[in-house]
C-alpha cells in the first residue's frame, strides 16, 4: 500500500480544485495521475482493458493510456474530449459490452449526475470480469461541494442555489438539481456497495482527504458533510 497519501497529497488536490474552472488542465491532470496512483495500489494497469464510464476531460485518457492501458472511454455525449478521440457514445445504464469483458471499471464523478445511480454501478459490475476491478467516486450532496459550481449555497437548498447563481452570473448553472445533478448521499454508495453481491470492497473512504480519514465513514452524520467526495474500489468475485 502506498504511504504517500497524506496531508500534503489533500493540499495538492484541493489547491487544484480550486482552479478547476480557470485552469482545468492542472485540476483534471492531478485527478488523473492520482487515480492511477491509486489503482496502482491493486492492479497492474498496462495491457488492461480500461472502461472510463461518464469519460469527459483528454487528461484521464492521456493518463491511462500512458500508463499501458488499453483505454476506452464511454460518455452519451459525443462531443466529450476523449470521446471524440476514438470512444463509445452510450448511456452508463446500458453500457454496450459484453458480460465480464473488461479488466477495470473506472468512473469518476458520474454517479451524482444519473438519476438511477445504483442501476448504473450494477452495469458496471456486469461487464467487468472476475478478480477485475471497479473504481467509483462521486461527490455526495451535502459535501461542501455538493452543489458543484453553485456551492456551498445548495446547503440552503438546489433551487435556491441555481436562482443565486443565475442573479450572479447572468446565466444558469451547468449541473441543475434533480436534473443533471442529483442529492445521492455517502450512504446511498456505502448501502449499495457492501449488499452488491457480486464484489469485493477493497477500499471506502474519502478520495481527497488522507487515508486515515476513512474512519469519517463510520460517522453518519459527519460523514455526509466531511468526506466531499466518496471513493470506492470494488473487485469482482
Amino acid at each position: 500500500m502506498s504511504s504517500g497519501r497524506g496531508i500534503s497529497r489533500s493540499v495538492r488536490l484541493f489547491s487544484a480544485f480550486r482552479v478547476e474552472q480557470t485552469e482545468p488542465d492542472r485540476f483534471y491532470g492531478a485527478l488523473a495521475d492520482d487515480s492511477i496512483a491509486l489503482l496502482r495500489d491493486w492492479t497492474e494497469l498496462r495491457d488492461r482493458v480500461v472502461l472510463d464510464v461518464g469519460a469527459g476531460p483528454r487528461q484521464f485518457a492521456d493518463a491511462f493510456r500512458a500508463a499501458g492501458a488499453r483505454y476506452v472511454p464511454v460518455d452519451h455525449d459525443p462531443m466529450v474530449s476523449s470521446v471524440a478521440d476514438g470512444g463509445v457514445v452510450a448511456t452508463a445504464a446500458a453500457l454496450p459490452l459484453a458480460d465480464r469483458s473488461v479488466d477495470l471499471v473506472f468512473s469518476s464523478n458520474l454517479w451524482e449526475h444519473v438519476r438511477e445511480p445504483e442501476a448504473v454501478a450494477d452495469e458496471m459490475v456486469r461487464v467487468v470480469r472476475p478478480g477485475g476491478l471497479v473504481f467509483l467516486s462521486y461527490t455526495n450532496w451535502l459535501s461542501p461541494w455538493g452543489g458543484h459550481e453553485t456551492s456551498p449555497w445548495h446547503w440552503l437548498g438546489g433551487e435556491r442555489a441555481a436562482r443565486r447563481y443565475e442573479r450572479r452570473h447572468g446565466h444558469p448553472p451547468k449541473n441543475t438539481v434533480d436534473r443533471t445533478l442529483f442529492r445521492v448521499s455517502v450512504a446511498q454508495g456505502l448501502r449499495w456497495a457492501r449488499r452488491q453481491p457480486e464484489v469485493e470492497v477493497l477500499v471506502a473512504r474519502p478520495r481527497y482527504l488522507p487515508d486515515v480519514a476513512e474512519h469519517l465513514l463510520k460517522v453518519p452524520g459527519a460523514r455526509e458533510l466531511l468526506t466531499w467526495n466518496l471513493l470506492l474500489i470494488l473487485r469482482r468475485r
